[in-house]
């Protein structure tokens, strides 16, 4: 395979710490940064600190070793473009480097923006605020001064920050949440008015939360993307990663400290970011679930792999555009079915690997606004959603199989998901024990026959005649 690589697009020396960046693993490096890099090739100060706040310590010690710089590998099945970022000017660990390390580091004058990919569990959410019996957050409260979690982190920061005089700073959040900066907003804010109402307070007047949307496929390495790494760089590098040569970002512009010129990259700044993050959210997430938890089944290994099938390849562009784009608002300037198309082009990318198994984790955090949503604006419209059902029935019995096989599902509910597959007889005692998990399902809306039947009478055709005929079935009557 052709590989060509970049030269470095920027001189580094300007740079200052103005961005922290609190979850800095694959997808950070693949996407964000990769907007700041081309930035600075016009100019700016524009630094960022990678942060990471449980594992990563021997990630970001080989990062400061190599000065700040990692490669991405944009790939498709035509070739690959190596591009060096060099936009980190220093790492910090509360592991290795004490939680003041941290906390300063937001204390800084010089920092502007706080970036976080932190994933769906990190906000601790409840519903559209804090979950205040989250087992982090309260330990976070009885002890402030040392806090392990995300939130606790910020929070922490923030009240050094007020405490040394400084300014207010922008909390940008990067992760596939609907209304991701709304969220982060409550989150933190939440938290500081159980801890302390006068710096609630402090932060409501003086830290913006946008909302953003960000679309990229970064999957997990594998054996053979490491092998394309050291040759396009000449050395094994645990930072340098893989993607593909699509990205996007929607960011809503509204920034208490100033940000660099992302839209110089490509990047779309916007008023109201949310019909963009839906569109994204149920067309390509939405589907990526379902081929993660059905192409499982099919025995998929990669999502390529389910392209290559094509009553797999039919089936997730007919969710995209009859059961998830008449729930999606108007976008002007969008053609719905030519994003759908580029959808399918960019799940063929053979070269990314992306393993549907990667895919499926955290599947409960992530099916209320992927699938669960839409199924309730079809109930509403009094619409079929044949496909939705069978991506959540696939969930069930994807977990109900890795449980009896032994197995433990990647999930943050996997101990309650063992138990309720201990606790009942498979069939549709297990589909209404599943229903049943308020974290993942309204409760008017599990209660709801409208809503329940379908998923049951899928989750029956799966186990009957496996997951591919029962697409094929649900496709043939639709």
């Amino acid at each position: 395979m052709q590989i060509e690589t970049l030269a470095p697009a920027h001189d580094r020396q300007g740079l200052r710490p103005r961005i922290l960046h609190i979850g800095f693993g694959a997808f950070a490096r693949a996407h964000q940064l990769v907007y700041l890099d081309q930035v600075l090739a016009d100019g700016g100060d524009w630094g960022v600190i990678a942060c990471r706040l449980n594992s990563g310590v021997e990630d970001l010690d080989a990062l400061d070793a190599a000065d700040g710089i990692y490669h991405v590998l944009e790939a498709d099945d035509r070739g690959i473009v190596a591009r060096p970022i060099g936009a980190v000017v220093g790492s910090v660990h509360p592991v290795r480097d004490g939680i003041a390390a941290v906390t300063g580091r937001i204390a800084d004058p010089a920092l502007a923006i706080i970036s976080l990919t932190i994933t769906e569990k990190g906000y601790a959410l409840k519903g559209d605020g804090l979950d205040a019996d989250h087992a982090g957050i309260k330990a976070d409260l009885a002890n402030p001064d040392a806090p392990r979690t995300a939130i606790g982190v910020i929070v922490a920061g923030l009240r050094a920050r007020r405490d040394a005089g400084q300014g207010g700073l922008t909390v940008m959040s990067c992760d596939n949440l609907p209304h991701n900066g709304r969220l982060a907003r409550a989150a933190v804010l939440d938290y500081a008015r159980l801890l302390d109402a006068d710096l609630a307070g402090w932060i409501e007047g003086n830290v913006r939360f946008p909302a953003t949307m960000v679309d990229r496929i970064v999957p997990a390495l594998n054996d053979k993307a490491l092998a394309l790494i050291e040759q396009a760089t000449g050395r094994a590098d645990p930072n340098s990663i893989l993607t593909e040569p699509f990205r996007q970002w929607v960011i809503e512009d509204d920034f208490a400290a100033g940000r660099p010129a992302f839209e110089d990259a490509g990047a779309q700044m916007v008023q109201d970011v949310a019909p963009f993050e839906e569109m994204k959210l149920r067309m390509l997430n939405g589907s990526h679930s379902f081929l993660a938890c059905l192409g499982q089944l099919a025995g998929c290994e990669t999502v390529s792999d389910c392209m290559d099938d094509p009553v797999l390849r039919d089936a997730a562009r007919r969710l995209m555009l009859t059961e998830q784009a008449p729930t999606l608002r108007p976008l002007p300037g969008v053609d719905i079915a030519d994003y759908a198309d580029q959808l399918i082009a960019r799940f063929g990318n053979s070269t990314l690997q992306h393993r549907t198994a990667q895919i499926a984790t955290d599947t409960s955090a992530k099916l209320p606004q992927r699938l669960v949503a839409p199924a309730a604006a079809h109930l509403a419209a009094d619409r079929d959603w044949p496909l939705t059902a069978l991506a959540i029935a696939g969930w069930m019995r994807l977990v109900r199989q890795t449980v009896e096989g032994g197995g433990k599902p990647a999930d943050p509910m996997a101990d309650r998901l063992a138990q309720v597959v201990a606790d009942t007889q498979d069939g549709g005692d297990y589909v209404t024990a599943m229903l049943a998990l308020t974290q993942v399902f309204l409760v008017e809306l599990a209660a709801d026959p409208r809503f329940a039947a379908p998923i049951a009478s899928a989750y029956l055709n799966i186990v009957r005649t496996g997951a591919r005929t029962a697409i094929a079935n649900a496709m043939g009557a639709a």
